[in-house]
């Protein structure tokens, strides 16, 4: 039972964090870089830091399923 709750949150995660990953603003300065004009727009809204930490703790639960898995403690 738990190597399949296991499974499932490994594919779930893996969906999830691609999604997130998709959501988050382009953070390339682009042309605007040459003349100093990339720094106009750098504050992070709070959307965007609520975004950057759901998609941490998404990435930990990745990663910690990942690990459970593919060292076989999940049985």
């Amino acid at each position: 039972m738990l190597l399949k709750l296991c499974w499932f949150m490994q594919v779930f995660t893996s969906v999830l964090l691609i999604v997130l990953v998709l959501l988050h603003s382009p953070k390339g300065d682009g042309i605007a870089a040459i003349g100093g004009a990339s720094q106009m727009f750098s504050s992070q809204k709070s959307a965007e830091k609520g975004l950057n930490k759901l998609t941490y703790i998404v990435a930990a639960i990745f990663l910690l399923c990942t690990f459970l898995l593919g060292f076989g403690i999940v049985h």
